[in-house]
């Protein structure tokens, strides 16, 4: 019997290909320097065009002992309930900006991430794709 996560895989891996070829048409049109929100309202836009949901500002509740709180975490952009896009505009990736975008596919059950950094002259050397294996097989 095929895993669910094995035929989850090649949609994750379709959506998060066309994330990244609407970020390059995002960043070839305005270029590096604008807002964060500037930059994920254009994606989003751009995603919509493409036919794929995308939701902007999802709440990201922390689960602790049992328990649901709303914190304020908010996920920059959701991709058809698959594939979280966290934006950032800043001179470079840090490991701190790696653990916030790991952090928000844990709170959300979501295995796949992209940590997009439009701050930059060329756009693949912005990208970052991460996934979270905990669980990989639900």
């Amino acid at each position: 019997m095929v895993s669910p996560a094995f035929i989850l895989t090649p949609r994750v891996n379709q959506v998060s290909g066309v994330v990244v070829n609407a970020a390059m048409r995002v960043h070839s049109l305005l270029g590096p320097g604008l807002l964060e929100s500037a930059y994920q309202a254009c994606l989003a836009q751009e995603l919509r065009k493409r036919g794929l949901t995308a939701e902007t500002q999802v709440g990201s509740p922390v689960v602790y002992e049992g328990e649901k709180l709303d914190l304020g975490y908010r996920i920059d952009l959701l991709v058809e309930n698959l594939v979280i896009v966290e934006i950032k505009c800043v001179e470079a990736i840090h490991p701190v900006h790696e653990a916030q975008l790991l952090s928000y596919l844990r709170l959300s059950g979501k295995n796949v991430g992209l940590l997009i950094n439009f701050h930059v002259v060329r756009l693949k050397d912005g990208i970052k794709r991460m996934v979270d294996g905990r669980d990989w097989e639900r």
